[in-house]
């Protein structure tokens, strides 16, 4: 065994299969740690949701870790303190991690190696989060792709991933390893219990990972033609451990090589993080500069009615009630429910935003990002804002039976069919017959369609006329 103890900073790759940093050094004298660092993410640290998981992905790490030899260090604070003084403890010159994209990450990775390079130590970053790092892809003219197409082009000429690397069988302790934090002390568990149906629909943990991409197997090859629609399992329900790097996207790609349609979303993944990778600034500001100039709208009262799944549409209510519950959305459900906040309401994409970064199991940031500023029209390979989704006919196509929405706005379980997306349409005597009052048992509509539409469009017209 090598003699020079090393330490192995866990982050969002929380997994010991296909983990190459954590490979490398199967046979070196290790401390494994994780650092709770929400000063330095700022407005992006961990949401709600992201907090529970990551209480119990620690735990299933640890568990995992220790039954190969090894602990897993906890701690919260400082990185760039707690880093190098963990470095020293154990004697390391070498500190080893996966590369992350977010841009305090990239400040607070750059802070860490500058305290390590004072006492002669260094800073390993491993690409593991991707399937390739966004440096190494460029335009013909070398510069960072902005459309979507040519990228995932670019990509699948790449050469093949290789073959996902096995988990170490053995781990060797670190000697003077000092004490850290037990996992209550982090604190991550939300106070409120809305979270109580999610260990329901989740097992967070690498081995619910792999589960989890066993299920994706059997899903996958209709996975063109059954993901729009939100009552059946056509998805591949993988987005949470790969945001918590429970599962490697080279894990998930040789598993679903051969599937056209899904590794479309899996390189989706991967342009968005290449556009955070380059325009660091998605997160908050528009991409296209003239989204800055769009007269949004002020209104406490409809975004909380967006939130709760109380707008009066089903389609929509539905979706917002079923991440409310499980932490997760259907992506056909997302990207009407993103629509009407940001067209129907007016709102700012922003505000959407935030509360799926505190409400989504898997709220990436660069996918949340990207796909946010996708709805709005303002990022730079965007869907034009002028597509307005209808949320009643897009309930009518996607659920057309109605179960989604009987599932998940129960108060509405007896509306036939025809009128389930539009029961302001339905005869006073069949509401009745329904149990349902407008207004008293389900909300009626906060904003017409039409009315909406024309709204939003003229506001789009006013900064293009700008």
């Amino acid at each position: 065994m090598h003699a020079s103890p090393a330490l192995f900073w866990f982050r969002q790759d929380l997994r010991l299969a296909d983990n190459p940093g954590l490979f490398g050094l199967r046979t070196r004298p290790l401390l494994a740690a994780f650092v709770l660092d929400d000063e330095a993410a700022g407005a992006w640290a961990y949401g709600g949701a992201q907090r529970w998981w990551l209480h119990h992905s620690l735990k299933a790490l640890g568990e995992a870790l220790e039954a190969r030899g090894i602990g897993l260090h906890l701690a919260s604070g400082d990185s760039a303190e707690i880093i190098p003084r963990l470095a020293a403890a154990i004697g390391a010159e070498e500190v080893v991690a996966a590369r992350m994209y977010e841009p305090w990450a990239v400040r607070r990775d750059g802070a860490v190696a500058r305290a390590l390079a004072k006492d002669g130590r260094s800073l390993t970053l491993e690409t593991g989060a991707l399937l390739h790092d966004p440096d190494g892809l460029r335009t013909g003219a070398g510069k960072p792709y902005s459309v979507y197409t040519p990228f995932a082009r670019a990509l699948s000429a790449q050469p093949e991933a290789p073959p996902p690397l096995p988990a170490p069988q053995a781990l060797h302790p670190a000697a003077e390893a000092p004490q850290g934090l037990a996992l209550d002390d982090l604190g991550l568990l939300p106070r409120r219990d809305w979270w109580r149906e999610f260990p329901q629909h989740w097992m967070p943990g690498e081995a619910g990972a792999q589960r989890a991409l066993a299920d994706a197997g059997k899903v996958l090859p209709a996975y063109g033609s059954a993901r729009d629609f939100p009552a059946r399992a056509g998805t591949s329900r993988l987005s949470p451990h790969l945001h918590f790097g429970e599962v490697s996207p080279r894990q998930v790609f040789h598993a679903a090589r051969g599937e056209g349609a899904f590794l479309k979303e899996l390189y989706w993944r991967e342009f968005s993080y290449h556009l955070l990778a380059h325009r660091p600034e998605m997160p908050e500001q528009p991409l296209r500069p003239e989204f800055a100039r769009m007269p949004w709208r002020r209104d406490a009262r409809a975004l909380r009615a967006w939130q709760q799944g109380r707008t009066g549409y089903p389609f929509i209510d539905a979706g917002m009630r079923q991440l409310w519950r499980t932490g997760w959305m259907h992506n056909r459900v997302r990207m009407a429910t993103a629509s009407f906040l940001v067209k129907h309401l007016l709102l700012p994409w922003q505000e959407g935003e935030a509360w799926f970064w505190d409400t989504l199991l898997d709220a990436d940031l660069a996918n949340n990002s990207a796909n946010w500023q996708w709805v709005a029209g303002s990022g730079v390979d965007a869907s034009p804002f002028f597509r307005i989704f209808n949320p009643i006919t897009q309930g009518e196509k996607f659920d057309a039976d109605g179960a989604y929405v009987r599932e998940w706005v129960p108060e509405l379980a007896k509306l036939p069919a025809k009128f389930l997306h539009c029961p302001w349409l339905a005869p006073a005597e069949l509401l009745s017959k329904a149990g349902i009052e407008l207004g008293r048992d389900y909300p009626r509509a906060i904003v017409a369609h039409e009315e909406a539409r024309a709204r939003a469009l003229a506001g789009y017209a006013g900064i293009r006329a700008s």
